[in-house]
């Protein structure tokens, strides 16, 4: 028998479902009306994923000691739980019409462009994550997004990142990289086809970088 769900919840997985369809259908009045019950299973898919993951975040708001916290009112929460269904319901086959609603959804609420398609990682943290876009590269647990950062191609190609990368406001990585564990690319930094090592505080550009040794972990990770 599977653990039960341990997240303190502001809607229940019914509610859940019900709030995101009124959200869509309120957005897209296309005709094509989503229901709540074709989000139910995503839901309770998601939600074991959302609670995984807020358990592993050192923070009060997210992790009360005992249980997952999740309120549909908290931005970077709902944020992630957008990406978490559209997510789900994707990878239960469900209707793409329904998947990018969910998708456009998010980016109209939060400025987020995190495909439905995109595989983030377990543990993953999004702050405040306006203007930021996470495309197809291949992420690891304890990654961190904060606003405007972005994760793209170069003829192509995506990054791959280790555990506990971090990516600061305004930072990006472009192209051909792999990224150590434990890096922290720095405020309005840009990585593009370049490898870093582990433990590795990138401040700058392509033709300007700084590469220091770092060695502090990010504060806010229960491991």
């Amino acid at each position: 028998m599977n653990a039960p769900i341990r997240v303190r919840s502001s809607l229940d997985a019914g509610g859940l479902a019900a709030y995101a369809a009124a959200q869509v259908n309120g957005l897209f009045p296309d005709g094509e009306t989503v229901k709540a019950d074709a989000l139910l299973e995503a839901v309770a898919g998601a939600l074991p994923r959302l609670e995984h993951c807020f358990a592993h975040i050192d923070n009060k708001y997210f992790f009360d000691g005992e249980a997952a916290v999740f309120s549909h009112l908290h931005g970077d929460q709902y944020a992630m739980w957008l990406y978490l269904l559209a997510n789900e319901l994707h990878r239960r086959g469900g209707p793409a019409s329904i998947c990018s609603k969910l998708f456009l959804l998010n980016k109209s609420l939060h400025g987020l462009d995190a495909f439905y398609e995109v595989e983030l990682p377990s543990i993953f943290l999004l702050v405040h994550p306006l203007g930021t876009v996470l495309g197809r590269g291949t992420y690891s647990d304890f990654f961190v997004a904060y606003q405007r950062c972005g994760v793209g191609s170069n003829h192509d190609v995506y990054p791959t990142f280790g555990r506990h990368v971090t990516l600061r406001p305004g930072s990006a990585v472009l192209g051909a990289c792999n990224i150590g564990e434990h890096c922290q690319i720095a405020t309005e930094s840009l990585v593009l086809d370049r490898d870093l090592p582990d433990h590795t505080l990138y401040i700058g550009n392509p033709k300007t970088a700084t590469l220091r040794r770092q060695d502090t972990a990010f504060p806010l990770w229960r491991v």
